[in-house]
């Protein structure tokens, strides 16, 4: 079971905490967080970005009531949902792309093309293990209808693909906001991006930031630390994760540190206890105690299936692609 969509469901489940109100993170750039609830899935962090046109959202959420809040928002500011930009294909970041679209369907999606793999890949082994999952469950309990909810998104994959797939580095104007959209190949997933916008200095992460741990379920570790690289070179101000609080740069420079001490260790023959309690204590004061628990369990899973699991898939997610094009350095 442990390999299931985002560690495991076993692993989310006996985390029973809701997001904390939106609340502005730059002007025009509002953080509808996430949020871990008790015998689901989580959700990760979305941004709502204030244009003259109307309004842009980064990243969509999973569930129904998370992607509720993004619409409600719009109601709420009598402006339109013009775009979606997703940083990556996971369901917890792609899901609500399906209520969006219905509710705007003029909305443009623009995210790298990696879905396209993923559901003929990784999201369709998830899909055998969850029908399994499902017919093991008993009727009418909360683990036959969180199964089925992800059925349905996996089944509704067309309707979760980009309109717009980026290919490269580029910046898009929308309404009066250059947004600089960089493209990473094979760092968390085949294709991440990751959002820059020069005038206010804000950088939304997507899960190439991560709190209480790095999710390595799709991950290229080597990438992934070079994509770290190019955000250092930016000159942002504040850094939005795809799960966790807002950072500002001390709090990311402590974030990739932590980050390669745990890889290297993980991949070395040190004691698996000795790279758990290196990251805990290089992410002190980052990580609230009551999620500690949570990161020893995820981290004690990713270096066993993934820095010392098999090192063919570990290649192949790391495997040759396109060259990318360098993010601008603002």
């Amino acid at each position: 079971m442990r390999r299931l969509f985002c560690t495991l469901l076993a692993l989310w489940l006996p985390v029973a905490a809701s997001g904390a109100d939106t609340r502005s993170v730059a002007r025009g750039y509002t953080l509808v967080p996430g949020r871990f609830v008790q015998g689901q899935q989580p959700d990760g962090n979305s941004v709502l970005i204030e244009t003259s046109d109307g309004l842009v959202v980064f990243d969509t959420g999973r569930h129904p009531a998370h992607t509720q809040r993004l619409l409600d928002a719009a109601t709420e500011q009598r402006e339109p949902i013009i775009a979606v930009i997703n940083s990556h294909w996971h369901l917890d970041h792609v899901g609500g792309n399906l209520m969006i679209r219905k509710a705007y369907p003029e909305a443009q999606v623009h995210a790298s093309g990696a879905i396209d793999g993923a559901l003929t890949g990784f999201l369709a082994n998830y899909k055998k293990q969850l029908t399994e999952l499902l017919g093991r469950a008993a009727d009418g309990s909360p683990d036959q209808a969180a199964y089925r909810a992800e059925l349905a998104l996996i089944d509704n994959g067309e309707g979760l693909k980009p309109t717009h797939v980026v290919t490269r580095s580029h910046t898009v104007t929308i309404g009066e906001h250059e947004l600089r959209l960089n493209l990473e190949r094979n760092a968390v997933t085949g294709g991440d991006i990751w959002l820059f916008d020069r005038k206010t200095r804000t950088l939304l992460a997507g899960d190439l930031v991560t709190l209480p741990a790095p999710l390595l379920d799709t991950a290229c570790p080597q990438r992934w630390q070079r994509a770290l690289g190019h955000f250092a070179e930016t000159t942002f101000r504040q850094l939005v994760p795809g799960h966790g609080p807002v950072m500002d740069r001390d709090e990311f420079d402590q974030y990739r540190t932590a980050l390669d001490h745990f890889l290297t260790c993980g991949s070395s023959t040190a004691a698996k206890q000795q790279c758990i309690d290196g990251w805990l204590a290089d992410t002190r004061g980052l990580i609230p105690d009551q999620d500690k628990k949570l990161a020893e369990g995820l981290l004690d899973y990713y270096v066993d299936s993934v820095l010392r699991g098999d090192p063919k898939r570990l290649a192949e997610r790391c495997g040759a692609t396109q060259p990318v094009a360098p993010p601008a350095g603002e």
